[in-house]
C-alpha cells in the first residue's frame, strides 16, 4: 500500500538523513555501544546538518518548521539503520517543545541556538526511584530562596543523562506536589550540587546513555522557571501526546523493517533441502505480520496528519503507542524465532533489534497507563 503522507520536501529530507547516517552514524555505531554513549562530535554533526532543532524558529537556529512529517522521517530512518541509541528523537521531539512553546524570550535566547547546533544536548528528567509513570509520586523538592529555587531529590532512568547539558526537572514546589504542585526547572551542566551517578546497563540500547541524576541543594536562579509555577502537570499532559506517537512511529518503523529483514532471510535459508520460505507455516507467519504491520501503518499515519494539523488527542496517541510499541514487540519475537539459532547471535540485526524495542512499550507510559487512558475515555 502506497503511503500518501508526505510531499517532495519530505523524501528530499529522507535523503539528506540517509546520507547522515551512512557517514556520521553507522560506522561509528558499535563503538557508541562500546562507550555506552554517542559522541558529542555526532550531535554537533547533526546540528551542522540541521536536524537538531527542526521545530525551533529559524531566528535561534532551527528549521523553522512545525511539520511533524519531517520528525516522522528522521525517527523513520534513524530506526531502519539499527541507531536507536542516539536519542536524537527525544532531544528534538520530546524536549524541544518544552523549550519552543514555554521558555521565555531571555530563556530562548540563552538555550535554543546551542540546542540546534547540538552544543547543548537536552534531557527531561521525570521518573524517580519511587516514582514512574504517576506523577503524584514524585518527591523531588524546589523551594524558594530568595532570587534562587533549591532543588533537592534524585532521578532514574533519564534519557542523555550522561551528556546532557540541558535537564528540565519536573519537581514539586508546594508541600503536597501532585497535579496542582509541580513544576519544570532547567538545571545546566556544572550547577553545583547536580551530579551524575552511574551510566545504567540496560539490556538493550547500549549506545544511550541512561542516568540517575543527584540534586543536593541546588541552586538555580528564578529565571530558570519553565512555563508557569506549579502548573508542570498541564503542561506535562500537553505534550506527552506528541512523545507518545514519535515512541509509536519508531515502533512501526522498527517492525516493518524487521519483516523485510526476514523475509530475505527465510527466503535464502533452506531447511530439508528447500528454503523455508516454501514451508506453510512460515509462510502463514509471514502473512500474519505483513498484514498487522499494513493496518498499524495506516492508522499511525492518519496519526501523523492528525498531529500536523494540530488535531491528535491524547486518546488516539495512547492506542497508537500501546498498539504499535506491543506490535513491534510480538514482530522481533516472530522474527527472531524465524532465524533460528542465528537470530539469538548480536551480529544479526534482528538479534539487536529484539532487546533495543523490549523498552518501547515501558518507557513514554507503560502500556498499561496506555490501556488505562483510554479505558477512562470510554468509561469515566
Amino acid at each position: 500500500m502506497k503511503r500518501q503522507l508526505f510531499k517532495a520536501g519530505h523524501h528530499t529530507f529522507r535523503e539528506t538523513v540517509r546520507t547522515f547516517l551512512a557517514k556520521e552514524v553507522t560506522p561509528h555505531y558499535e563503538q557508541w555501544e562500546r562507550d555506552g554513549m554517542v559522541s558529542r562530535d555526532a550531535w554537533r554533526a547533526a546540528g551542522r546538518q540541521g536536524l537538531l532543532g527542526l521545530a525551533v524558529p529559524e531566528e535561534y537556529g532551527g528549521g523553522g518548521t512545525d511539520d511533524f512529517r519531517y520528525s516522522a522521517v528522521l525517527t523513520e530512518e534513524f530506526t531502519r539503520a539499527g541507531a536507536p541509541g542516539f536519542a536524537i528523537g527525544l532531544h528534538n521531539d520530546i524536549v524541544g517543545p518544552y523549550l519552543t512553546t514555554l521558555a521565555t524570550e531571555e530563556q530562548k535566547r540563552r538555550w535554543l541556538p546551542g540546542f540546534c547546533s547540538g552544543e547543548c544536548v537536552g534531557a527531561i528528567a521525570m521518573t524517580e526511584p519511587g516514582a514512574g509513570s504517576d506523577l503524584q509520586g514524585i518527591r523531588t523538592t524546589a523551594v524558594a530562596d530568595g532570587d534562587h529555587w533549591v532543588i533537592n531529590g534524585a532521578k532514574t532512568f533519564i534519557s542523555n543523562g550522561i551528556l546532557a547539558d540541558l535537564v528540565i526537572v519536573v519537581a514539586r514546589t508546594t508541600p503536597e506536589g501532585g497535579a496542582k504542585g509541580l513544576s519544570l526547572l532547567v538545571v545546566e551542566r556544572g550547577t553545583p550540587g547536580f551530579d551524575r551517578g552511574r551510566n545504567l546497563d540496560k539490556i538493550g540500547q547500549k549506545a544511550q546513555d541512561t542516568a540517575e541524576l543527584f540534586f543536593t541543594d541546588v541552586r538555580v536562579p528564578k529565571n530558570n522557571l519553565l512555563g508557569e509555577r506549579n502548573g508542570a502537570f498541564a503542561h506535562l499532559m500537553h505534550h506527552l501526546p506528541q512523545e507518545r506517537l514519535s515512541i509509536a512511529v519508531a515502533a512501526i518503523a522498527a517492525a516493518e523493517h524487521l519483516l523485510e529483514i526476514t523475509t530475505e532471510y527465510v527466503k535464502e535459508r533452506e531447511a530439508f533441502g528447500r528454503p523455508l520460505a516454501r514451508l506453510q507455516h512460515i509462510r502463514f507467519e509471514m502473512a500474519e505480520m505483513a498484514t498487522e504491520c499494513a493496518v498499524t501503518r495506516a492508522f499511525l499515519d492518519r496519526c501523523i496528519a492528525d498531529h500536523t494539523k494540530g488535531e491528535l488527542d491524547a486518546v488516539h496517541a495512547s492506542m497508537a503507542k500501546w498498539w504499535a510499541t506491543e506490535l513491534q514487540k510480538r514482530v522481533a519475537d516472530r522474527c527472531l524465532q524465524l532465524h533460528g539459532g542465528y537470530g539469538y547471535m548480536t551480529e544479526y540485526r534482528v538479534a539487536r533489534a529484539f532487546t533495543d524495542g523490549r523498552v518501547q512499550t515501558i518507557y513514554g507510559g507503560t502500556t498499561e497507563i496506555m490501556k488505562e487512558i483510554i479505558g477512562r475515555s470510554l468509561l469515566g
